[in-house]
């Protein structure tokens, strides 16, 4: 597997490289075959130290954890052992679905946009984003600036493996097409800590 770390205002010493990369690579191959690569960086925010792991353990599965202490090792602890809880969860689960995901379909291409808000609504000129969307009726409303975009994914999945998805790569929400139904579904997390779970076709 790739590790990169990298550290945003703060020295890494060789040794918290090392102690990274092994960890990463026990976690990874404790569920995975063949995961493909890691981003580990390091900030410190005032008087203490913050960690953000992203893993990529395959065709549209990541995981992500984040951690703080008040040195760079506690942060990598915290933010690793967030992402051991989230696999110890779906333990059984996950490795199954890493490994049928040679066989599945491809997932279906997509745009994730960034929306800013508009300064001053009444002065705002209406916004077109890449890929030639002008706002409805040529309104501009809040959040109406493209302030980034990148490409995305929609995954044929069950609503539970949807949600594990979501689980493990601490997302707010996921949209993927029911492997039931074959329609668009989404899940999301409930301010009450529940999942949502939107079906048009019911």
């Amino acid at each position: 597997m790739e590790i990169t770390v990298s550290g945003k205002q703060v020295d890494l010493s060789d040794a918290l490289r090392t102690r990274v990369a092994s960890h990463l690579d026990a976690i990874a191959g404790k569920y995975f075959d063949h995961a493909q690569e890691a981003l580990v960086t390091f900030s410190r925010a005032r008087s203490f130290f913050t960690c953000d792991i992203n893993l990529h353990a395959g065709r549209g599965l990541s995981l992500r954890g984040e951690g703080e202490a008040a040195d760079a090792h506690g942060a990598f602890d915290d933010a690793a052992e967030h992402i051991a809880k989230r696999l110890r969860r779906y333990r059984r689960r996950v490795s199954d679905h890493a490994r049928d995901l040679a066989h599945r379909k491809r997932p279906e291409a997509a745009r994730l946009y960034v929306l800013g808000q508009a300064e001053d609504e009444t002065e705002a000129e209406p916004v077109v984003a890449a890929n030639g969307v002008v706002a409805a009726n040529g309104e501009i409303g809040a959040y109406a600036t493209v302030i980034a975009e990148q490409a995305a994914e929609i995954s044929l999945l069950s609503v539970g493996e949807a949600v594990m998805r979501m689980d493990l790569a601490d997302q707010p929400v996921l949209m993927f097409r029911n492997s039931a139904t074959g329609e668009f579904n989404v899940v999301y997390r409930r301010s009450d800590g529940n999942i949502g779970w939107i079906d048009p076709g019911s």
